[in-house]
């Protein structure tokens, strides 16, 4: 068996090989594939299609196109069975604005690399895509920046008196937005509480006190308004109203100082000093490669000790890993991140209605260019991603992906065998290494970087850290119940994160069944001394799986009630949310409860573990600028339990041995390794640079 353990703790690009075909299935679609899915749709009149930058909303657009992964029968009939290859597939969504009654719908589009025909994708129960459950567009944006500047026009004296910016004929002191989501409190509504903020380096950290929710559903934004405004813990009907109180002098008035032109509080720019007057002008210690790279990476297909896997970067949700062996033998048939959740409350209405679910922001899709030395090793291979989410082609993501070796800086496993006379039987060590494979998600303020580590002795473990800005929003005296005053305007609001997986193991086969072992005290007779009584610790079968929080009434987000369930496979629940959860929790079109109801055996069955790992999240100034990864980190692991004769670490040649030959004088020392004397030098190549661009 394997064992889902919960972790509770708060180079330069060089081409690679064609992908092996049994990793290829499960590639993502190349730029010519995503040109040519997008040109064929196009092309069919009647879907109408128009280009998703520009124009009306009322239009229809293709939002999104990622690979439709073949299905899991097809895809082990190919890899194991000497089947057929399955046909390479598209993931298409589109939206259909421009019809009397707008939705979106999915189609699968194929075959790749020259496709040809298409097929509309149904969701469990078969139920439609609401168009108000659509993610956010470009266009969307521009058009409530728009709206906003026009609705803000009254306020302007207000703003410029108040903060020194605003939005109306605005240059270089503009004012900006963050939206809050859910859009509402019902099904079918599109109501956006907006944070306006001043337009500086770190934005997110410098709200004005007042926040504006407009209601967009409407397809025409010129039918789109202001319906509520709050001001420095006032509401308001209108923007007049507000600015009539302003005018009239019966107004609490937030009045902000100027930011500083220099070293601002929401940079990054040094400032202070540390205490012990120890370097940091210079380079701190780096990962090298002394003998070159041990891992093997060839298009999507990863080798490093006894592991084998393939990946994708999907854009709808993130990292995906596919056929996941260890010296030959398939231990999971995918491991996938599925969502992050971030639930808030506070006192300002944008506030008390945040609860974002990240897959509904593309968090796949925002995979932005990893820096050298600092979000990766220098030595590290970099790989681009290519996504076509909210775009009229493929844009292309320089170093998205990074896959490096890491020192952990603690041994694998060691042991010191004294001779309790002040010398030693032997010395035994294996330094500890783990391979990394790693992208980030920045999804607006947060960014989430998510690791996969694979370990010699059989254990992979999933990971993320999160960073970044804070959701923050104006501080209030009565905010203070809901978080922590980080500056003199600016309250940091609590949350909780919640991250979930998709584990699905294939532990010697697909037949698998699920077993918690739990440890309990048992009473028992000294054998050796009778008549006393001792305690002793013993393994027994039980229940697990506490709730992490409370359900989530009303916000159709299920997944955070459960550490750890476990459910039949079927290849119409092929995730646990979806792109449309964010804009319309309330009737989710996929339920994950949905997932456990059902009353299914998981006895010898084809199972999935879905894993929900979080943290709370109490912000504090020293989040300031941004949260550090340090105690912000969650993850799980799967190790082996019994499954191996042995630690399969023996296999590794990187153990030293040393054993005295002459006790006991320890005068030699007979030293075993199997790897150089030394590592040699270690330099880093090149000074650093960066682009940005996508």
């Amino acid at each position: 068996a394997w064992l889902l353990a919960l972790l509770a703790t708060a180079a330069g690009s060089s081409p690679t090989a064609s992908p092996p075909e049994a990793a290829a299935i499960f590639a993502d679609l190349s730029p010519a594939e995503l040109r040519a899915v997008r040109a064929f749709l196009m092309s069919r009149p009647e879907l109408g299609l128009s280009p998703s930058r520009g124009g009306p909303l009322a239009k229809n657009t293709l939002f999104l196109v990622e690979l439709l992964p073949p299905k899991k029968e097809l895809a082990l009939g190919y890899l194991e069975r000497g089947g057929p290859r399955p046909r390479r597939q598209a993931r298409a969504v589109v939206f259909f604005g421009a019809q009397a009654e707008p939705n979106v719908t999915e189609f699968a589009v194929g075959p790749l690399p020259r496709p040809s025909s298409y097929r509309p994708l149904r969701f469990k129960g078969g139920r439609a895509v609401p168009f108000a459950a659509r993610p956010m567009t470009q266009l969307e944006y521009e058009l409530l920046h728009r709206t906003l500047a026009e609705a803000t026009a009254p306020l302007y004296r207000l703003l410029r008196d108040a903060t020194g910016f605003w939005f109306h004929n605005c240059s270089r002191r503009c004012l900006t937005f963050s939206d809050i989501a859910p859009r509402g409190l019902a099904p079918g509504e599109r109501r956006s509480w907006l944070v306006l903020q001043r337009f500086v380096e770190g934005f997110f950290l410098h709200p004005v006190g007042l926040e504006v929710l407009v209601d967009h559903r409407d397809p025409d934004p010129r039918r789109w308004a202001v319906r509520q405004l709050w001001y420095n813990g006032r509401y308001f009907s209108t923007p007049q109203e507000l600015a009539d109180a302003y005018e009239r002098g019966t107004l609490a008035v937030a009045r902000l100082e100027d930011p500083p032109s220099r070293q601002l509080f929401s940079s990054y720019e040094p400032r202070g000093r540390f205490a012990t007057g120890t370097p940091t002008r210079v380079h701190g210690a780096k990962v090298c490669e002394p003998q070159g790279r041990r891992y093997r990476l060839r298009g999507n297909r990863l080798e490093y000790g006894g592991w084998s896997l393939a990946f994708r970067l999907r854009s709808s949700a993130g990292l995906q890993l596919f056929d996941l062996r260890f010296n030959g033998e398939r231990l999971a048939y995918e491991v996938s991140v599925q969502e992050a959740i971030a639930f808030y409350g506070g006192h300002t209405p944008a506030a008390m209605q945040t609860k974002y679910m990240d897959a509904g922001w593309g968090m796949g899709s925002v995979t932005y260019e990893l820096a050298r030395g600092i979000d990766c090793p220098e030595v590290a291979t970099y790989l681009d991603a290519h996504h076509l989410y909210d775009a009229d082609g493929p844009v292309r993501f320089s170093n998205a992906i990074c896959v490096f070796e890491l020192p952990t800086g603690v041994p694998l496993r060691r042991h010191f065998d004294s001779d309790f006379q002040g010398g030693f039987h032997f010395y035994a060590g294996l330094e500890g290494h783990a391979l990394v494979l790693r992208t980030t998600s920045t999804v607006y303020n947060y960014d989430y970087i998510w690791d996969f580590l694979l370990y010699p002795n059989g254990v992979m473990e999933a990971k993320v850290h999160a960073t970044g800005f804070i959701h923050a929003t104006f501080y209030t005296p009565q905010g203070r119940r809901y978080g922590s005053r980080v500056h003199s305007h600016v309250l940091g609001n609590l949350h909780t994160h919640l991250v979930h997986y998709k584990v699905d193991l294939d532990i010697a086969g697909t037949g698998n069944s699920f077993e918690t072992m739990d440890v309990r005290f048992e009473n028992i007779s000294n054998p050796w001394s009778p008549g006393a009584r001792r305690r002793r610790a013993s393994p027994g079968a039980g229940g697990g799986g506490g709730g992490v929080s409370p359900p989530a009434a009303g916000h159709g987000s299920r997944q955070p009630r459960y550490h750890l369930a476990v459910t039949r496979r079927h290849e119409d629940e092929p995730s646990s949310s979806s792109i449309y959860a964010q804009n319309d929790p309330w009737e989710p079109l996929v339920s994950f409860e949905g997932f456990l109801r059902n009353d299914e055996t998981i006895e010898d069955q084809d199972l999935v573990a879905w894993v929900t790992v979080g943290f709370l999240h109490v912000p504090h100034a020293e989040d300031v600028p941004n949260t550090a990864t340090p105690g912000n980190a969650v993850g799980f692991f799967l190790r082996p339990f019994n499954f191996f004769d042995e630690d399969p670490s023996v296999a590794s040649r990187s153990p030293v041995i040393v054993r005295p030959l002459d006790p006991p004088t320890f005068s030699r020392l007979e030293i075993q390794r199997w790897t150089p004397a030394s590592p040699g030098r270690c330099v880093a190549p090149g000074p650093f640079a960066y682009n940005g661009t996508y």
